[in-house]
């Protein structure tokens, strides 16, 4: 049986725009939340070969270090015609400075060099694993996806990392131009689209109901 999260939790990132969302998922459930940022813990390394591998790496880190439940993210853009690049390698594409208007070029100019043009060769989707840690060493695990296609030029200035390259399946606006309800709202009001919300759903339904 999955365990149930009673109590305050740790989340395990110094992400601000990844801090938010979690943060606005955890809120309906009454579930108070400090960041690792917040309680100047270090950032450990991800050696993980799967999102799912570096979630519970951080989260494991966190709930050692303060001795609290953790919550951990670990997501990104897997872009089909590049392998599956940028994948788990996401956030270092962006580099030490948080350039993710680079990235983002850099992801245009690879497709551009494989001649892709056509949505369906600049097919994409966003994962989000998500894992609970307690400080006995249980763990909880969730994956979340959605799917679209590469967007260019990028749109929009409301979400964070590669949001405004991001175009969902069903949609006419990228993630970026999408309010935080129209992205991860969840049900009854929202849709859950985006691939956090989808496996938090997962979460909220093992661990907090």
């Amino acid at each position: 049986m999955p365990r149930k999260l009673t109590g305050p939790v740790v989340i395990a990132t110094h992400n601000s725009g990844k801090l938010r969302e979690m943060r606005e998922l955890l809120a309906p459930y009454g579930i108070e939340a400090q960041s690792a940022g917040e309680l100047g813990l270090p950032e450990p390394e991800e050696t993980g070969k799967t999102f799912a591998a570096n979630a519970r790496i951080k989260a494991e880190a966190a709930a050692k270090a303060t001795g609290k439940v953790a919550f951990a993210d670990d997501s990104g853009l897997v872009v089909e015609a590049l392998g599956g690049e940028p994948g788990i390698y996401s956030a270092r594409w962006a580099g030490p400075d948080k350039d993710f208007r680079g990235a983002m070029n850099r992801i245009q100019t690879l497709l551009v060099e494989k001649g892709a043009k056509d949505p369906a060769q600049r097919r994409c989707h966003f994962v989000a694993a998500l894992c609970l840690a307690w400080p006995d060493g249980h763990t909880e695990e969730f994956e979340g996806r959605v799917d679209g296609v590469v967007a260019w030029p990028p749109r929009g200035e409301k979400g964070f990392g590669y949001d405004p390259l991001f175009l969902p399946d069903g949609f006419d606006i990228t993630f970026g131009e999408m309010t935080a309800e129209e992205k991860h709202g969840l049900p009854p009001r929202g849709k859950a689209l985006s691939h956090r919300a989808r496996a938090f759903i997962m979460l909220a339904d093992a661990c907090l109901k």
